[in-house]
């Protein structure tokens, strides 16, 4: 496994904190190692994952880029790098399951969500159009459902280095190693 960046393309400031940080959570929980935002710069988002890293471990990344069309003409042109583009226009996703996992092993990819309404240069740019179903969806949703086929079932059950905070699974009530019952209160 090479590596997987996730593009939030067109994050809209006084509308999609809430979404794009849920699409960076997701990321970095079920195995990307990379976010990049692109549209509004959004420092509180980035600095919430780092303090998310911090607590529960890992090392995802996450950046602001500015310009996007670059950064894609820069990945499409690698011949060691995937573009996906996560649309509802795309070809379905368990129809090109084999193929993502076959290219995740040897190349890097970049998977691109959209938050406003996608340039169309894009679907162009991207090496393969995907969707996890032909109707209007969630991009969290997405993100997810792509990435557990890349990863097979072990994207739910991965460990991270260096946390503070450990969920120690049950069948009902919470606990959590490493942290006081109040600060889970917060």
């Amino acid at each position: 496994m090479r590596g997987i960046t996730v593009l939030r393309l067109g994050h809209r400031l006084h509308r999609d904190f809430r979404i794009t940080t849920h699409c960076a959570l997701v990321a970095r929980a079920l195995g990307a190692s990379a976010m990049i935002i692109a549209g509004d710069r959004d420092d509180d988002i980035i600095k919430g994952i780092q303090r998310v890293n911090r607590a529960w471990g890992g090392d995802f990344q996450i950046e602001y880029r500015k310009e996007w069309r670059a950064l894609i003409n820069r990945w499409a042109s690698r011949a060691d790098a995937l573009v996906i583009l996560a649309t509802m226009y795309g070809v379905n996703l368990l129809d090109v399951t084999k193929r993502l996992r076959k290219e995740s092993a040897e190349k890097e990819i970049l998977l691109i969500i959209g938050s406003e309404k996608m340039p169309a240069e894009v679907f162009h740019l991207a090496d393969l159009n995907v969707a996890v179903s032909n109707q209007p969806h969630s991009e969290v949703a997405a993100v997810a459902l792509i990435l557990e086929k890349i990863f097979g079932s072990r994207s739910l059950k991965r460990s991270f280095e260096g946390r503070t905070y450990e969920v120690v699974p049950r069948s009902s009530g919470k606990q959590v190693k490493g942290v006081r019952d109040s600060d889970l209160r917060e």
